[in-house]
């Protein structure tokens, strides 16, 4: 029986695991190597050997009514998209309210996760940690790593000829950069049209003399700005939407995304993407499109080769007087604590079960959290990993058998290289991920049961943004405050923005009403679809 738990690190999947322990009557020791919570989310001035952490000027991509732990609501003040110094803020308060740092053991770095001898009887891992020089084995009887997958560079030097050997300027990864002060005045090349990539040519672009962005993906730019001012997400992700997607045919629903894409502005008039590649990459950036109209960014293809100051491409243009090359190229994700047999065999995260279980293991002891790419947040899709864990440890939730388990590994692994660059094949549907995970927990709600017994309820869920708090509804965990939570979602959004208030004739809520009477039918059916094929949901 586990009662013992080891959290491996305390960023975002690390604390929320913890607090997953305490609810399940397990006794959680989180190790976090560096001397504070808050993973990579916890800036600092300067990049610190090893540890990874966001640059000064990041700003979420998710909204905060869609990346709250499922419990515990941002503050209302705060704005819907977060600096990394709010995002902190939020993680100790969620820390300070849950009583979790007691459970956290500072500067501590795990050298070592073994099984055990009798690992086939017990389950039970040796861990082995340093602190100040000294080390400690410990047994436990489960471990959850929560180190997530920014953790080593990516930097493909080999795939740009000349990089190492030729060029005389600065050439440096992402992880290094913090601001924009050291490029003042400088010929910049940024390789890589990730998020990161993006961002940071826009910012590289108010103080370089140029910036040039290079990309060999086709990429479809967004902005966090949806209609009507609303954030993006929260009008995009929806289970109506969800379903429709499922309904149409993929080539449909591809035609009517790019359409809708293109209507802000016409992706292949700037050279970023073509509506008829199916092959495509989706990043947030409201600003990279102004960058490359106004010429401040300037967009090429690959990289064919490096001179000693100058890049050529493979269109046979070249760019002299390169100072600094910027590979925004993103990261590779190890565990070097984990034991050679276990570590070997992750691959990605389609190598364990349900992205999370290792299905060789004779005991499911042992929990990867926080290693997915989502269309949503990921730390929502953690926390709902999380609770499914502890459930698991604590007896309430079961898992297949290990041969059941590898043969579904097996069918879902696609044959795609562990390069970060592919992470966007290995991107999942936030919704069919976390209902699927919160089906395994039990906390998964039903439409069409809530369209008989809380109609309203019901129609916010279905039409609504498919927040976080629709998983605190039912099963175990519910929340006494997830139904007022999920009401007042929209309210909580605009109330930053309510600093200067204007008379306004419109009346907001007879609108949503008749929208709601309106969209019965939909909902209704949409019900039934759910309840007889279950895995559109």
């Amino acid at each position: 029986m586990v009662r013992r738990v080891a959290v491996i690190g305390a960023g975002a999947g690390g604390l929320v695991s913890v607090k997953c322990c305490l609810e399940e009557g397990l006794e959680p020791t989180c190790f976090e190597s560096s001397e504070d919570i808050g993973g990579i989310w916890r800036y600092t001035v300067s990049a610190l050997g090893w540890r990874v952490s966001v640059y000064r000027s990041v700003i979420t991509n998710t909204s905060k009514e869609m990346s709250c732990f499922s419990d515990f609501p941002f503050p209302q003040d705060f704005p819907s998209y977060l600096p990394h110094g709010l995002v902190l803020e939020y993680f100790r308060m969620y820390a300070r309210h849950f009583d979790l740092l007691q459970h956290v053991r500072f500067q501590t770095t795990v050298l070592s996760v073994r099984r055990c001898p009798d690992f086939s009887t017990s389950g039970q891992w040796e861990v082995v940690t340093e602190a100040g020089g000294v080390r400690e084995s410990h047994v436990f009887d489960a471990v959850m790593v929560c180190t997530g997958h920014y953790q080593e560079p990516y930097l493909p030097l080999a795939s740009f000829p000349g990089i190492e050997n030729r060029f005389k300027g600065q050439c440096l990864h992402s992880r290094e950069y913090r601001d924009v002060q050291d490029f003042r005045g400088k010929r910049v090349l940024v390789v890589g049209i990730g998020n990161t990539g993006g961002d940071l040519s826009v910012e590289l672009s108010r103080v370089a003399a140029k910036v040039f962005l290079s990309t060999r993906s086709n990429t479809w730019v967004l902005s966090r700005v949806s209609d009507q001012g609303f954030p993006l997400d929260m009008v995009g992700t929806t289970r109506f939407n969800h379903l429709l997607e499922w309904l149409l045919p993929s080539a449909l629903a591809r035609r009517i995304r790019f359409r809708k894409f293109n209507s802000w502005f016409n992706h292949t008039n700037y050279g970023l993407a073509s509506s008829k590649s199916s092959k495509f990459k989706v990043i947030i950036n409201e600003e990279l499109p102004f960058c490359l109209l106004s010429g401040t960014v300037v967009l090429k293809p690959n990289v064919k080769e490096f001179t000693e100051s100058s890049a050529v491409f493979e269109d046979g243009t070249t760019e002299e007087n390169i100072d600094v090359v910027l590979f925004a190229t993103g990261y590779n994700f190890s565990f070097p604590f984990l034991e050679e047999s276990v570590s070997s065999t992750i691959d990605n995260n389609r190598s364990l079960y349900k992205c999370i279980f290792p299905p060789q293991l004779e005991k499911p002891t042992l929990a990867i959290i926080g290693l997915i790419q989502l269309t949503g947040s990921i730390m929502v899709g953690s926390e709902m990993q999380a609770r499914w864990v502890t459930g698991v440890f604590a007896g309430w939730n079961k898992l297949p058998p290990p041969s059941r388990m590898m043969a579904e590994v097996l069918k879902s692994k696609p044959p795609v290289k562990r390069n970060p660059s592919e992470r966007e094949n290995l991107k999942m549907s936030f919704i069919s991920y976390v209902d699927k995970i919160a089906a395994c927990a039990g906390v998964k709600p039903s439409v069409m049961r809530l369209l008989l017994t809380d109609p309203q309820l019901a129609l916010a869920i279905f039409f609504g943004p498919c927040s976080p708090y629709q998983y605190r509804l039912v099963g175990r965990g519910s929340w006494s405050g997830a139904r007022a939570a999920i009401l007042s979602q929209w309210q909580r959004t605009l109330k930053p923005l309510r600093t200067r208030v204007l008379a306004d004739s419109s009346d907001s809520s007879s609108s949503w009403c008749w929208m709601c009477l309106l969209a019965l039918p939909a909902a209704l059916t949409a019900g039934f679809l759910f309840s007889k094929y279950p895995w559109a949901g």
